[in-house]
């Protein structure tokens, strides 16, 4: 039977609710983020022309969201444990809408960054009280079966949103792609708004106190297996946020794909759609550290592979788009599972634990990847060059976290100090 089915047959903890909704709005405030930084891309060109954005400055607007998004999630972590998970939605979703619109309307390029920082700073609420929703109603079988169906469904919104952006723009200027970002937002709000109940038990609010956060943030800080998986997970996003911040530039540009832009890009997408499935599917069996120690090896080896081919001048846009697909099927296997195995040694601080992993991975993750967007020089050498340097410092990262030793299960693993 499903898991679908299974679920149906147990005890429901959201009354009036059925799981396909649940599933369904988690999914959609969990993609919240994949759409604001895929659904623009292919407006970039038009906005960066009518703001007069140099060519390497335009994929700012992605950074400074993931600014805004990484450094707002170590206040909306704690805040959700305090006021519930509702509320904080309802404030975050609030401002990202108001980013919309402001993003909607800019005048001017450093008025266009402010509005998508602020969007990024209401975005995280979503991506770190739609997780917490999950955990308050469902554990242990069913909460991963819940988690399985939502990171589907979740998996969906970068392979569309590109196509969806550039379908606004053949019925409207640049601003209906921002326009279009912001109505999402709005749906989102009305849809929680409508339906969605609290799900914290008063039991379980914690006083937001600086001094419990600073301890739960050290702890995180200074715990070897945290340290550890939070910054190789680092290096690998920044793989991620290299590609996003050059993709319009190198298909559009080095490989003169304007039309098919939003469909190369959701090919490679499915690849990582299709891994996360499979991990999902055969974790459980063979465990998280020979599935993400495996992926880590081919995504290096893939990288490595793109760089060396790359630098041979034969690189041809069949090859890069088949290499980036086995990349991204690669990094399927890694996120979930590094951000598993970081958080396993948090226990009852695992809120303020998830916050500043959030924090770390995706503030440095985004940089680094901005700074090999910054680097574009009409080739596709600094995207390729940097992510192979990015992938081996990630493979660096987990060596010294396991004593030079991969693929042991967690039950093998010598006691780590904190330090």
């Amino acid at each position: 039977m499903s898991a679908v089915s299974d679920l149906q047959h147990e005890r429901v903890p959201h009354p009036g609710l059925s799981l396909w909704e649940i599933v369904s709005l988690v999914a959609a405030l969990m993609a919240l983020n994949a759409v604001a930084t895929s659904m623009m891309l292919p407006a970039l060109p038009a906005m960066s022309e009518a703001l007069s954005v140099a060519d390497n400055d335009r994929q700012l607007v992605i950074t400074a969201y993931m600014i805004g998004l990484a450094c707002a999630s170590l206040f909306f972590g704690p805040l959700s444990d305090t006021i519930g998970r509702r509320t904080t939605l309802l404030i975050g979703l609030s401002l990202y809408i108001i980013g919309g619109v402001y993003s909607t309307f800019a005048m001017s390029y450093e008025h266009m960054l402010a509005a998508r920082a602020l969007q990024g700073v209401g975005a995280a609420a979503p991506r770190v009280a739609s997780i917490s929703m999950i955990r308050d109603w469902y554990s242990g079988r069913q909460m991963g079966k819940v988690m399985s169906l939502v990171m589907v469904a979740f998996q969906i919104a970068p392979v569309i949103a590109p196509f969806l952006g550039q379908v606004v723009l053949w019925f409207a200027p640049w601003q209906g792609v921002f326009a279009a970002l912001t109505m999402f937002g709005v749906l989102l709000l009305v849809w929680c708004l409508m339906r969605l109940p609290e799900s914290l038990d008063p039991m379980n609010q914690r006083p937001l106190e600086a001094r419990s956060i600073l301890s739960a943030y050290r702890l995180a800080l200074t715990t070897r297996v945290t340290v550890g998986y939070m910054m190789a997970m680092t290096f690998v996003f920044a793989c991620l946020f290299a590609f996003i911040n050059s993709a319009q530039q190198v298909f559009m540009e080095r490989f003169a794909l304007a039309d098919l832009f939003p469909i190369v890009f959701a090919a490679i997408s499915i690849a990582m759609a299709l891994s996360s499935y499979l991990n999902s599917q055969m974790v459980e069996k063979y465990g998280l550290r020979k599935m993400s120690h495996m992926a880590l090896l081919g995504f290096t080896a893939t990288s490595l592979l793109t760089a060396a081919i790359a630098y041979s001048g034969t690189l041809t846009i069949v090859s890069f788009i088949a290499i980036q697909s086995l990349a991204m099927f690669f990094f399927g296997f890694i996120g979930p599972n590094f951000n598993t195995m970081a958080m396993e040694p948090l226990g009852r601080v695992a809120g303020a634990g998830s916050a500043m992993i959030g924090f770390i991975t995706t503030l440095i993750g985004a940089l680094l990847g901005a700074g090999i967007g910054k680097l574009y020089d009409g080739t596709e050498l600094p995207l390729v060059y940097g992510v192979a340097l990015f992938s081996i410092l990630g493979l660096i990262c987990v060596l010294i976290t396991e004593n030079g030793k991969l693929f042991r299960p967690q039950h093998e693993q010598p006691q780590l100090a904190t330090k």
